[in-house]
């Protein structure tokens, strides 16, 4: 059943309300999934009523597989029924037909379970935002709650990273598949959270990139965890989507208030007016949510006093944010040096890369 489930959820045109009418056809007629495979093609229209064009896509999707096709679900597929599937899901209007998942996988039994916090926000943050988030992020890591997001800029990684190196347990909730990174300088960012923590997404590895995919996966954090913080965002923002889906579907909504005259803080605000808590304190957080799922970690030592010289120089030429051919120029030193330099302070947790290839440093 369940290889036959994977092979139909493949076939372009079908989603999860169609898997549906197909599992409700196979028990009307007292037959599996694997014998609708084999019915001709005229008796699947007059069954299930659907469009000629979509009959047609499936009847090619049928002949290119063939009567005896391929059922190997790949290994890092979670299908609906597995032990490992978060059930919860189900009772989502639609559905994710399969999960792609890389890293550790005894943090799906805590995503399945709700036991994580989502912390989310606008791209275009402040260096208050992405203080409150680096700050929320750490704290919850320490006390053993996973941190989810979804990867985006700004409020998302900042987050991620901020529990990464806290030696906590990040969960991003990707809008692309597993072998794509958007932004594409998130891509070292993406797989260390894959070693480390864990990837999630329920697009397949041959999906196309779409703004759509963005917007859905926001139903996706709220499910799986039991508070969402809004750190910081505009009136026009994913976060907001991912509040009001968090409210729609009775799950803690916390907001970091923000200055009432910056615009990135106008809709985390706006939302303290409606039904989210304001959230003072990291330890608030961690006081009303009481022990994490995972072992406490211990404070990871600072390096801030071990920079070189060199660093603290590259740093204040960062002040304002930079591009890695404006460094080469204002520093003289060449790019490819620079670029090691960088990658040292981000995986540090001191600066982050942008759009567009800028850097920038992170306050705190």
């Amino acid at each position: 059943m369940r290889a036959w489930w994977w092979l139909w959820s493949r076939c372009p045109g079908i989603g999860a309300a169609r898997m549906r009418m197909l599992e409700a056809v196979a028990v009307e007629h007292g037959v599996g999934l694997e014998d609708l495979w084999a019915w001709p093609i005229d008796r699947l229209q007059r069954a299930l009523a659907w469009p000629n064009s979509l009959v047609q896509q499936v009847d090619y999707f049928r002949r290119i597989s063939g009567a005896a096709p391929d059922l190997n679900v790949p290994g890092d597929v979670i299908l609906p029924g597995d032990p490992s599937w978060p059930v919860l899901l189900n009772e989502l209007q639609r559905p994710p037909l399969a999960l792609f998942h890389r890293g550790r996988s005894e943090l799906l039994a805590v995503i399945a379970q709700q036991r994580c916090v989502a912390v989310v926000g606008t791209r275009s943050a402040s260096p208050h935002g992405l203080h409150a988030a680096a700050e929320l992020s750490s704290a919850l890591a320490l006390a053993g709650w996973p941190v989810l997001s979804g990867l985006a800029e700004g409020i998302d990684a900042a987050a991620l990273r901020a529990c990464l190196n806290a030696g906590g347990s990040p969960i991003a909730v990707l809008g692309t598949p597993l072998n794509r990174a958007y932004p594409s300088h998130h891509r070292r960012l993406q797989a260390a959270i894959g070693e480390k923590g864990l990837l999630l997404t329920e697009q397949a590895h041959a999906a196309p990139v779409r703004r759509g995919h963005f917007a859905a996966r926001n139903r996706l954090l709220v499910i799986l965890s039991c508070a969402v913080v809004v750190v910081e965002c505009p009136e026009r923002s994913g976060a907001l989507i991912t509040a009001r889906c968090a409210v729609d579907q009775q799950c803690p909504v916390w907001v970091v208030p923000g200055d009432a005259g910056r615009g990135s803080a106008r809709g985390s605000n706006a939302l303290l007016l409606d039904k989210a808590a304001p959230l003072l304190s990291p330890q608030q957080l961690i006081h009303h949510l009481g022990e994490g799922p995972l072992p406490a970690q211990s404070p990871v030592v600072s390096v801030r006093t071990e920079w070189s010289h060199s660093d603290q120089r590259l740093l204040e030429a960062l002040e304002h944010g930079a591009s890695l051919e404006e460094l080469s120029r204002v520093l003289n030193r060449p790019s490819a040096r620079l670029a090691k330099d960088l990658l040292a302070l981000e995986l540090q947790g001191r600066v982050l890369c942008e759009s567009g290839h800028r850097w920038r440093p992170i306050p705190g």
